[in-house]
């Protein structure tokens, strides 16, 4: 959100509070330096009552828990409650000495709170303040696992002493909180559930739900794009998702990817943007843009591209939960938008290659998170739209000559450091609906299938695979009854016994079965 005043930010955070209360930690800091900047997805404030009730936006604290209301004590109050927010912090530090650093240091030396904000202002300023090392100190996590997931260990700064645990670097460092939903998540252990799954099926039906699943996520992909492809084309980008997560990730691949993909290179140029990116509409009379998200300015595309790689690389090695890396990466990724085309299918093979190179799914299993993303698609938008919202109002543009758009300030900061606690949250009831619907299903009917394949060439005619396939089809088509046509076309040298022990089988096979 962005006002154009301190008084009116302060009224407007104010208004969206649950009941009366005080801004603290963030928001407080927030609206006292007047922060041009997105805010964390959840903020805290102080209730005037002693028993508050808290929401998904807001959490409201009883009047004992309220900081003075100064930089040291909103500092520590918010690492305390809202743990680290890289992108409040790097525009607050922007405002501040490093003197008030060195104060908060010197105030409390061997203070773990005063240490992580002493470290966080060096990791992201690159300004060293002026105070000695830290003496023999048990040495603390810059990020506190039980407010946000965070790598399981990381280089300790003897400096500071305080162990890097952020999953990023200063580069590209998106968090997501621990909310009740990822917690409920996590403990479901969905990459078990898929593996029971497989373990209890026969590898050929494995490897034809494997196929199938592929291509479906495929097609999805596109059809969130509002592209219907030939199947050859949905077929190659199947193949592109099949091989993500083998080998590490780099810009050069990411490139290769965009290449395949866009296939025709005519109209559109490959690699990095070497202009300003949006996405919107266009004004029907002028054809002026009116952009509902600005993409990160192309002058800051290598260096926030390299922070993607290095992210994913750094999640992969310190065992972040795989789900929370691939919702941070993948969404990360499409906000920054590096390409003409091709962004959002990208982004969303990045989620198959954290998943898949994490072990999260079995061997040569992809599951089709893009088809939920289909079905739910207009909440996978307003997940999209969720930074997007927040950015946009902090963008200041102008529209070019050519129909484009100029961005004239330093954004960078709005694209590196993402809250992503929606979108893991979303992703996740993605995951979960392939796990615990799509591949059963799959199996299920694959098995289902067989079977009736098998009867049918036990106990009405040797048929070949296309058939079978071609009489099943029929049948389900018609719930279950042969049609007259398929009886006097395809299916005529079939006598009204055998088509009408078809019909039993189909029934036999497939009640209550779901098709696809």
């Amino acid at each position: 959100m962005s006002f154009t005043s301190r008084e009116s930010f302060w009224r407007r955070l104010r208004w969206s509070l649950p009941e009366s209360g005080s801004l603290a930690g963030y928001a407080a800091l927030a609206a006292r330096y007047d922060l041009r900047v997105p805010l964390p997805s959840r903020l805290t404030a102080i209730a005037e009552r002693h028993h508050p009730a808290s929401t998904t936006e807001w959490r409201m604290l009883p009047p004992s828990h309220a900081p003075d209301d100064n930089l040291q004590e909103q500092l520590e109050f918010a690492l305390k409650w809202e743990g680290v927010s890289p992108g409040v912090l790097a525009a607050l530090f922007r405002e501040i000495d490093p003197g008030d650093i060195a104060h908060i240091v010197r105030d409390k030396p061997t203070g773990a709170y005063a240490r992580r904000i002493w470290f966080l202002y060096e990791w992201l300023t690159d300004i060293r303040v002026d105070v000695p090392d830290a003496g023999k100190v048990t040495a603390v996590p810059v990020v506190d696992p039980r407010r946000q997931y965070a790598a399981r260990t990381g280089p300790l700064s003897r400096r500071h002493r305080v162990r890097d645990n952020l999953p990023g670097t200063r580069r590209f460092c998106p968090l997501v909180r621990r909310t009740p939903e990822l917690d409920r998540f996590v403990a479901m252990n969905l990459d078990e559930r898929a593996r029971e799954v497989i373990g209890r099926t026969h590898p050929d039906i494995v490897r034809r739900a494997a196929a199938f699943l592929l291509l479906e996520d495929s097609r999805a992909s596109f059809g969130l794009e509002g592209e219907r492809p030939p199947h050859n084309r949905a077929l190659r980008w199947g193949w592109a998702i099949g091989d993500a997560g083998r080998g590490g990730l780099d810009i050069e691949r990411l490139l290769r990817l965009q290449e395949a993909l866009i296939g025709d290179t005519r109209f559109t140029r490959l690699g990095l943007r070497t202009e300003e990116g949006w996405v919107g509409r266009r004004d029907r009379a002028t054809r002026a843009p009116i952009p509902e998200h600005v993409s990160a300015r192309h002058g800051d595309l290598p260096e926030l591209m390299r922070g993607v790689v290095e992210y994913g690389e750094r999640a992969a090695r310190t065992a972040v939960d795989p789900v929370v890396t691939a919702a941070a990466l993948a969404f990360g990724f499409v906000y920054i938008h590096p390409f003409e085309d091709g962004n959002g299918r990208i982004h969303r093979w990045l989620v198959h290659h954290v998943l898949a190179r994490a072990g999260f799914n079995p061997p040569g299993l992809v599951f089709p998170v893009s088809v939920p993303m289909l079905e739910q698609v207009a909440e996978y938008r307003d997940v999209l739209a969720s930074h997007s919202a927040q950015v946009l109002p902090l963008v200041e543009w102008r529209p070019t000559e050519r129909g484009n758009v100029e961005v004239l300030n330093k954004t960078a900061d709005y694209y590196r450091y993402l809250d992503a606690t929606r979108h893991a949250e979303f992703l996740y009831r993605c995951v979960e609906r392939t796990i615990r619907e799509d591949l059963p299903r799959e199996v299920d009917y694959l098995e289902r299938y067989d079977d009736f394949s098998a009867r049918v060439q036990e106990e009405i005619a040797d048929m070949p695979d296309g058939t079978i396939d071609l009489l099943m089809r029929f049948l389900a088509q018609n719930g279950g009854r042969l049609s007259r046509g398929a009886r006097r076309g395809e299916f005529r040298l079939l006598t009204a016994p055998e088509v009408e022990r078809a019909e039993v089988l189909y029934a036999k096979c497939f009640a209550d079965a779901e098709f696809r």
